[in-house]
């Protein structure tokens, strides 16, 4: 038996997230900030993508993966009665996700991402491709935290979900602006 070589594979992820990752890892360095991220939608991939950037422990602290209302309630600290109030993809549920991040870390900014890749789940008030987000940064007050919901379209469950791991690390950038708060 021959040892076969193992292929090198410098990254996993499709190299626009790679790429959008890095600047959010530079960018946050640059300026001293420590990040975190609460997923729901994207499973994980956020936090996938910061981590494909070497060094990038220098910046990025936690991903919380609450995929499940339970885990949106036990791990990121979302209210019961929030979740049943107005659903897990919802204005109300990303912003307590966001603080619950930074309530559970030390970090100095958090983003969450809740919504419905698909290709079930949607409904004609929150249909396929409905994705809210939310940051939170450190001492600023809860009324500071910007919450908004995007509508992707049917972009396919992959499409959704890149387009939302893009999103969020776009939010998760030092002069990210978002639309409205809560």
């Amino acid at each position: 038996m021959t040892d076969t070589p193992h292929p090198v594979i410098e990254f996993l992820l499709p190299p626009e997230l790679v790429e959008k990752a890095r600047a959010v890892i530079e960018a946050n360095r640059a300026v001293g900030r420590r990040i975190a991220v609460t997923e729901s939608c994207t499973g994980g991939l956020v936090g996938a993508a910061l981590t494909e950037i070497p060094g990038s422990s220098d910046v990025f602290e936690a991903s919380l993966v609450t995929y499940g209302n339970d885990a949106k309630v036990k791990l990121a600290g979302v209210a019961l009665d929030v979740v049943e109030t107005f659903g897990a993809v919802s204005i109300a549920t990303a912003w307590a996700m966001a603080q619950g991040a930074l309530a559970r870390t030390e970090v100095d900014v958090a983003v969450a991402i809740t919504g419905i890749a698909g290709p079930e789940g949607g409904s004609e008030k929150k249909p396929v491709g409905t994705v809210v987000f939310a940051r939170a940064e450190r001492d600023a007050s809860p009324d500071k935290i910007k919450a908004e919901r995007r509508e992707f379209g049917n972009l396919g469950r992959g499409g959704i979900r890149l387009q939302a791991a893009l999103c969020a690390l776009e939010l998760l950038m030092p002069d990210a602006a978002m639309s409205r708060a809560p």
